[in-house]
């Protein structure tokens, strides 16, 4: 008889587990799911810091500055 109390209060802390992981679980989905954009983002950037070094044979610091619409601000010379 004394071995049915822990018996069920194992099964809660079970339960208990496996909720707390899926919460977790969703959590992280969503986070993911949340940071596509600036994936896509960053995507955009490096495929526009490529190809402006390779046309305009400049460093990457001007390459970065074109793409973020600041290449009037500083020239290449």
């Amino acid at each position: 008889m004394t071995e049915i109390p822990a018996i069920k209060n194992s099964d809660w802390t079970k339960l208990f587990t496996v909720f707390a992981l899926m919460v977790c679980a969703f959590c992280l989905a969503f986070i993911a799911l949340s940071l596509r954009p600036v994936a896509k983002w960053a995507n955009n950037q490096n495929i526009c810091i490529e190809q402006e070094i390779t046309k305009s044979k400049a460093p990457i610091s001007w390459g970065v500055r074109k793409c973020n619409g600041r290449s009037k601000v500083y020239q290449v010379k």
